[in-house]
């Protein structure tokens, strides 16, 4: 049976659609990029085209191209940019956590592996095509013998080793993240970006699927091309979704917030601990200023801005942001977090009990008192009184 490229076939089409929608989405954000100089756009769009053109050597595979053109030399072009998907990854977590994050010079290190591997499989072909006979044949002898039969044994667990070392670092900066805004914030609805966090295990959990196809391959029997395919549309569908998630999701918030929260983060880079620690209790005449602070929080209550934070509170109160952070971490035996919402549950409590007040629906109060949302004045309200605000206004 003749066979023409392109076949589109049951197991071509659904990649080639996957595919061209995840280049769709990063072109979107290649040009939002060039507009509003976002960082995280390009490091996604990249991601997005290099994941994509990835997909796409083995499309072509599907597509019956090697059938068609026996001789074609395009082994040699289809090139595994896979070393740069970690430190993309990377990137794109940081650029997004670290408001005063830069690209500089020396990060453009961590792309070297990727380029120097570009610049290998150039002079693969050119070494290659100066020996006899290459016109006639699919792969070189340089291909054939030497890349597949060696170095690509050793490629594999080098790219590897590289996406699970960045993924995991990635990780551990965005729950560093989430770590170290409760120390500043006291809403973290805003800021908390559970989008980043799906978008890690969605990544980590796609290379453990392919870690597990390759031992399999390994170990116990090698996939059939047919079987392969799944894990290629598994990924195809992932990187759509990531592109989707990418260029829809709301990061107006965090970029209105972007000096407010370098301001909160650069007040120490190092962990909120070194923050505390910084002096001890004998450096500070922590009655005083106890004192003062409970005396604010009470007459002026700060607490029913929904967007407090500490410098804002430390500036208020015309003390050091260091200074109130100790007093409020060890005086009141709190984070500024739990500081805040603290005396917004008491005034939620107090305003239930007040019979003028029957009107307002929970929410209604929750938002008087300083709450942004139902599901963070749920959470904080249960963790503090070990009921829901509902079954706390029932016992009323």
């Amino acid at each position: 049976m003749y066979l023409a490229f392109p076949n589109f076939n049951l197991y071509s089409m659904p990649l080639l659609f996957l595919v061209l929608q995840g280049y769709i989405f990063a072109f979107l954000l290649l040009k939002r990029f060039f507009s509003k100089k976002h960082l995280p756009d390009l490091f996604l769009s990249l991601l997005l085209f290099i994941t994509g053109y990835h997909t796409t050597t083995y499309i072509i595979g599907f597509m019956d191209w090697y059938d068609t053109y026996q001789n074609t030399k395009i082994n040699y072009f289809l090139i595994d940019f896979l070393l740069a998907i970690g430190p993309l990854v990377y990137f794109y977590i940081k650029s997004i956590t670290q408001p005063y994050f830069k690209f500089r010079k020396i990060d453009f290190l961590h792309f070297v592996p990727a380029l120097v591997f570009f610049i290998y499989k150039i002079c693969i072909y050119l070494y290659d095509a100066q020996q006899p006979n290459f016109d006639e044949v699919q792969n070189g002898w340089f291909l054939s013998n030497v890349h597949w039969q060696y170095v690509s044994f050793w490629l594999s667990p080098l790219k590897d080793i590289s996406y699970l070392g960045y993924s995991l670092y990635a990780t551990w900066l965005y729950f560093k993240y989430r770590k170290n805004i409760i120390h500043f914030f006291s809403n973290t609805y805003n800021v908390e970006l559970n989008w980043l966090r799906t978008f890690l295990f969605l990544f980590i959990g796609l290379f453990l699927f392919h870690i597990i196809i390759g031992i399999t391959d390994y170990s116990f029997f090698e996939n059939h091309w047919k079987q392969r395919w799944w894990g290629h549309l598994l990924g195809a569908l992932i990187m759509l979704y990531i592109g989707m998630m990418g260029y829809f999701s709301d990061f107006s918030k965090l970029y209105n917030l972007k000096t407010q929260i370098s301001e909160v983060l650069e007040l120490n880079q190092t962990e909120p601990s070194s923050i505390i620690k910084s002096k001890s209790k004998d450096d500070l005449d922590f009655d005083n200023l106890k004192e003062q602070i409970s005396s604010y929080m009470e007459t002026h209550q700060p607490f029913l801005n929904p967007e407090i934070t500490l410098p804002e509170l430390a500036k208020d109160l015309k003390i050091n942001s260091n200074q109130l952070s100790q007093v409020i971490n060890n005086g009141f035996g709190k984070n500024f977090n739990e500081f805040i919402n603290f005396y917004r549950v008491e005034m939620v409590k107090t305003k239930l009990q007040d019979e003028s007040l029957q009107h307002l629906s929970l929410l209604g109060i929750a938002l008087e008192c300083g709450f942004n949302s139902k599901a963070t004045f749920n959470r904080v309200f249960k963790k503090l009184t070990n009921q829901s605000p509902s079954a706390y206004q029932k016992n009323l």
